[in-house]
């Protein structure tokens, strides 16, 4: 894993260097810079696989093309093998050379045979163009800007370090982060940039300034036809994981484990094992709450396969490493989860360079009970529209717009945080200053989920709702956290649940399957059938998360007292008194809403790190 940075007929060219320090954690083995006419591209090197021939920037041999690449491509000695066939020669053993010689034979086709997590950019010193793409879920980062020319890099980190770039607040991420507590591609904080979206591409022609993205990969629907006994299912999976596990494996630095003593962290372990892993590393943390506590079985299945266990102490969670967690992140992420995945990963790093996740199990695989809940199941009722008048009118309770729900809707307010219903418990212009709310435009909060909910087949069933969370869950929370939160100790994290073998075949098993048995049906059955610990999988579904309640009216009592004091200073667009009362609730044990509270915290702390936004704006579409 690496950072990346490049400037095209900008300005910013002059910075670059500079700038690619802000990506140094992303990339501690070497830090290089590559110009040519008109361009400037820069890279900051995590060194996996083939320390010395795969340095970057990577210039092809005829010199036409310039490569920058943060990811693995896990298929790329297949890919190399066709290439040495078609009269290609190699240089290096590197994936960064089949990438760059893979686009000069297959142009944008490259990207259809790649199985890999991917952020790159190929520059085209012929043509003066840029060629970008994300892979498929998103779980490497590619964050841009057309302000002056094209400047690109892994993270938003390098935009605050270049002089004079604006920093304007995105409205429509401030609001998605207060509904989502993440901010959702393509908007970005920072209003003048934007987020490459999972599965999309990029073209920009310097000499016209002109920009084309596109999706070159689409999450399949429900399709009828597919496997319906479940034998088969069983077997498709285990023949995906048993791939995507052994593809991921390769890596010239030690490799080891997250294991968390849950079944897809469990799973990864399985299958290192039969693929013939010596040496086997895992890591957990150890609670000393038993409600947050897994050790006992993460435990039992590092013994099971004789892996060597480092069961490491979760830290102090004190107000300093809370800080130096937030300090870390390019743009807010309200996971209280990643906190304690910033500390495991710190840890981690201290033995091995890689480590593979078990990211993507819940969601390709039915693991949270929202699956099991359609909107079928909530049809309107004859009275609802005239009572949500009333309360819409102040007539009744605000509280009771929750009764006034039916369908998509409903689902979405006992799943979002802060939205578009006035009066309520839930309602975002209750937390914000009068002067932003058309600049967040809190009433369009459900507009993007409506609209990928209609794509994927429009009833927001278990198959929907699964596949929806590919693009907005998973790919906007989940990778963000595991990518910032392990990128930030120089630590490679690899995710072999969401390998092409496994997405492919979790897709193509029907959701009444992967729902049954309480969810997770298919890695259940995997569990029991490599003869995991019964305690493993046959429980209940434990969370990685954080005691908030406690941290709140201890540990981070002072310093959430003087971020809510600061309001006024840093984030004027809030409405101060709503968002005060919160946290003063939470911290002194009198009830509140823990997560709201951690959203806003994060925010203000988050801003506080970042003093020079100064304006919150529309951002452009």
């Amino acid at each position: 894993m690496c950072g990346i940075l490049g400037a095209i007929g900008s300005r910013w060219g002059e910075e670059v260097e500079s700038a690619l320090t802000t990506l140094a954690k992303r990339g501690p083995d070497a830090r290089q810079l590559w110009r040519g006419e008109n361009a400037v591209l820069g890279h900051a090197r995590l060194a996996v696989i083939d320390a010395e021939g795969g340095r970057q920037p990577m210039v092809a041999a005829d010199g036409r093309h310039v490569l920058v690449f943060n990811g693995e491509i896990y298929n790329f000695l297949d890919l190399r093998r066709e290439l040495q066939g078609l009269g290609w020669r190699f240089a290096s053993r590197s994936d960064s050379e089949v990438l760059l010689i893979g686009h000069a034979q297959w142009g944008e086709a490259l990207l259809q045979r790649l199985d890999g997590i991917f952020a790159f950019a190929i520059w085209d010193t012929r043509e003066q163009t840029l060629f970008a793409a994300r892979d498929r879920l998103g779980v490497k980062p590619f964050f841009y800007s057309t302000t002056d020319g094209m400047v690109f890099a892994s993270t938003l980190a390098p935009f605050f370090r270049l002089s004079g770039f604006p920093q304007r607040l995105n409205g429509r991420a401030l609001r998605d982060y207060l509904a989502f507590q993440t901010p959702l591609a393509p908007d970005c904080f920072l209003a003048d940039c934007r987020q490459l979206p999972p599965a999309c591409a990029l073209h920009y022609a310097a000499r016209s300034r002109s920009l084309k993205t596109w999706r070159y990969w689409s999450i399949p629907r429900p399709q009828p036809g597919g496997p319906t006994d479940f034998p088969t299912c069983v077997a498709m999976a285990d023949a995906a994981l048993k791939e995507s596990v052994k593809r991921q494996l390769v890596a010239d630095v030690p490799l080891g484990a997250f294991l968390s003593g849950g079944i897809d962290s469990s799973l990864i372990i399985r299958y290192m094992a039969e693929a013939g892993v010596r040496e086997m590393r895992c890591f957990s943390l150890k609670f000393t709450q038993s409600a947050f506590d897994e050790s006992a079985h993460a435990r039992q299945v590092a013994q099971q396969f004789g892996c060597a266990h480092h069961e490491l102490p979760a830290p102090e969670i004190d107000a300093t490493a809370f800080l130096t967690a937030i300090a870390d992140l390019d743009q807010p992420l309200a996971d209280p989860s990643y906190v304690m995945t910033h500390a495991l990963s710190r840890m981690t790093r201290e033995h091995v360079t890689v480590a593979l996740s078990g990211d993507g199990g819940d969601e390709l695989f039915g693991g949270y009970p929202r699956y099991a809940d359609p909107q079928s199941a909530h049809p309107e009722g004859f009275w609802q529209a005239p009572l949500r008048r009333l309360v819409a009118a102040g007539l009744l309770p605000g509280a009771l717009t929750r009764r006034t729900l039916h369908g998509r809707e409903l689902l979405y307010y006992r799943r979002v945080e802060l939205g578009p219903w006035p009066n309520s418990r839930k309602g975002m212009e209750g937390y914000l200053a009068p002067w932003i709310r058309a600049a967040c435009g809190v009433e369009q909060t459900l507009e993007a989920w409506n609209a990928l909910v209609d794509e994927l087949g429009g009833e927001l069933d278990g198959a929907t709702m699964m596949r929806a969370d590919l693009w907005s869950y998973l790919s906007e929370n989940c990778l963000v956290k595991t990518d910032r939160a392990s990128m930030a100790h120089g630590l490679e994290a690899r995710v072999p649940m969401l390998g092409n073998p496994v997405v492919d075949a979790a897709l193509t098993i029907p959701a009444s399957i992967h729902l049954a048995d309480n969810g997770k049906a298919v890695l259940k059955e995997l569990c029991r059938r490599g003869g995991l610990p019964e305690s493993v999988w046959n429980r209940p579904k434990h969370g990685f998360s954080i005691p908030l309640r406690d941290l709140f009216q201890h540990s981070w009592k002072q310093m959430g007292d003087d971020a809510f004091a600061g309001i006024e200073r840093f984030a004027p667009f809030l409405n101060a008194p709503a968002a005060r009362e919160q946290w003063q609730r939470c911290s002194s044990d009198r009830g509140g809403a823990r997560r709201l509270t951690y959203t806003l915290l994060v925010l203000l702390l988050w801003l506080e790190h970042h003093p020079g936004i100064s304006e919150v704006t529309p951002c452009a579409s």
